[in-house]
């Protein structure tokens, strides 16, 4: 189905060429789409023409239309003249009308197809017998999970098809808030090596969040998998888009570009069971988690992190003399028993802060809860 805001950009570039006036509806005469402001009760003259058996008529000063695709009448177009010059712009009208139609029922045939393909729902002799009659090849395709604040899904649809409009592109909708949109990655070299990949999907997730912000100044942030050859895999790199942000919701909330090749250690804490992450806490902090996990302590121990543990960088990014950030430092050590200006200790404090936040995030409670239910229950 074409969206609502492509048929009034397609109305209003008719009418700035034409200079004529001109209004779409449903055959069954609700309106779509119009460059007249004012509102003009047509109804009976709708009904009349939409029961009659000619394809356009002339009534009451205007021309009526009939968009035929696949012998359905899908719209009708009105435009608010009878002369020749109306008669000639409406069949026009009505032949760019009829090409974006089927085009998009072809989108929409290759979206349908995609959305099972992705789903698991058909069987591989079918992917490839109906990938034959739509026309799809197989081909090197990503899949990104774009995942968007209640933005209308159809315009960022349209952006994207518009920001790769020379790739056979297909975007599909399987969730509430996230679009799939499943790229030709036609630009990477047979030969390209594993690093030469990656460095393409970060670019393309770049290029489509920037278009994002730039185009709907939405909050959005992508999750893609890894580059496969088959179709037999995308549903793989779509499972691999959804962990990478799901994975980074929880250890990476800084960033708007996730991919499942760069997750790290969050993939496998994210797999760990609740047993082993109690374990875990248990044999770093003792019976009780210190009260280390404030707001300030953590965005001093990130920043020092972020600095490959530099005291004097992460103190100049912190606008702190240095001795100031020693005291902090040590400080946290006397209250936690580590010191992260060792290696050993600083990588054991991530592991530990990531583990809390996984173990929060599995009961869906803020991480500061989950740790003074955890101080409580070993405490009794």
């Amino acid at each position: 189905m074409i969206s609502e805001q492509k048929l009034k950009d397609t109305l209003k570039e008719i009418r700035d060429i034409s200079r004529l006036e001109m209004s779409l509806y449903t055959a069954e005469g609700k309106l779509e789409a119009t460059t007249i402001k004012e509102d003009i009760d047509i109804d009976e003259m709708l009904t009349s023409f939409a029961t009659s058996m000619a394809d356009n008529q002339s009534i009451g000063g205007r021309c009526f239309f009939k968009v035929v695709v696949d012998e359905k009448v899908e719209h009708i177009l009105v435009v608010n003249s009878s002369s020749e010059e109306a008669y000639m712009v409406g069949k026009l009208a009505v032949c760019q009308m009829r090409n974006l139609t089927e085009a998009s029922d072809v989108n929409s045939d290759k979206s349908a197809f995609m959305q099972n393909l992705l789903l698991g729902n058909m069987l591989l002799v079918d992917v490839y017998n109906k990938a034959g009659q739509l026309g799809i090849e197989e081909k090197k395709r990503i899949v990104y999970v774009i995942e968007i604040d209640e933005k209308d899904r159809s315009e960022i649809k349209e952006l994207l098809e518009s920001l790769f409009a020379d790739s056979n592109d297909i975007c599909a909708e399987l969730e509430r808030n996230n679009i799939v949109f499943v790229h030709e990655a036609t630009d990477i070299p047979d030969n390209a090596d594993a690093m030469e990949k990656e460095e393409y999907l970060d670019q393309t997730a770049e290029v489509i969040k920037d278009a994002i912000h730039t185009e709907t100044l939405s909050n959005v942030r992508i999750g893609y998998g890894n580059c496969v050859d088959t179709f037999s895999d995308i549903q793989r790199s779509y499972h691999e888009a959804k962990m990478a942000l799901e994975v980074g919701r929880i250890f990476y909330v800084e960033r708007e570009t996730i991919s499942y090749a760069r997750l790290g250690i969050g993939r496998l804490i994210y797999q760990l069971p609740t047993s082993l992450c109690e374990m875990f806490i248990r044999e770093v902090f003792g019976d009780d988690i210190p009260e280390i996990f404030e707001e300030e302590n953590l965005s001093t121990i990130q920043k020092f992190f972020d600095n490959n543990l530099n005291i004097s960088e992460t103190a100049r990014q912190l606008y702190v003399h240095r001795n100031t950030l020693v005291y902090r430092l040590e400080r946290l050590e006397k209250t936690m028993g580590l010191d992260i200006r060792k290696f050993d200790d600083a990588m054991t404090f991530q592991i530990a802060y990531m583990v809390l936040s996984h173990m929060a995030d599995q009961e869906k409670i803020p991480l500061a809860q989950k740790i003074k239910e955890f101080s409580r229950k070993d405490t009794k």
